[in-house]
């Protein structure tokens, strides 16, 4: 199996704008080079298990936080991300979402055989 680093790029990215940090103060902390933290973001380079761990501490996230669109086992993961999608919607907003999450839902298991 491929590692997504894009999908895990844009995860760091969107952590350390959630943490109100610099992709360079982001960058010191891990103890890389901003360059090399800009690579990441987008995706551009592959980024070792010991940078994962000190990203995920310097923004006080789990690694589970960056990695899951590349672990098949990440059901509390995207649990977590889809209430922070809903959390600052409205009552018609929270209703349409949950509309095409069950219409979603459905025809995935309707058509579930063509997943092979």
């Amino acid at each position: 199996m491929e590692l997504d680093y894009k999908a895990i790029g844009k995860r760091v990215k969107i952590a350390r704008i959630k943490a109100d940090m610099a992709q360079d103060d982001l960058a010191n902390q891990v103890g890389i080079s901003a360059a090399h933290m800009s690579n990441i973001e987008t995706g551009k380079t592959r980024v070792s298990l010991t940078v994962i761990v000190n990203i995920a501490n310097a923004l006080a996230i789990s690694v589970d936080d960056l990695l899951c669109d590349n672990v098949i086992k990440t059901k509390v993961q995207f649990e977590k991300d889809l209430a922070e999608i809903v959390d600052d919607c409205d009552d018609y907003e929270i209703r349409i979402i949950r509309d095409v999450a069950e219409a979603t839902k459905t025809s995935l298991r309707r058509d579930a055989h063509l997943r092979n």
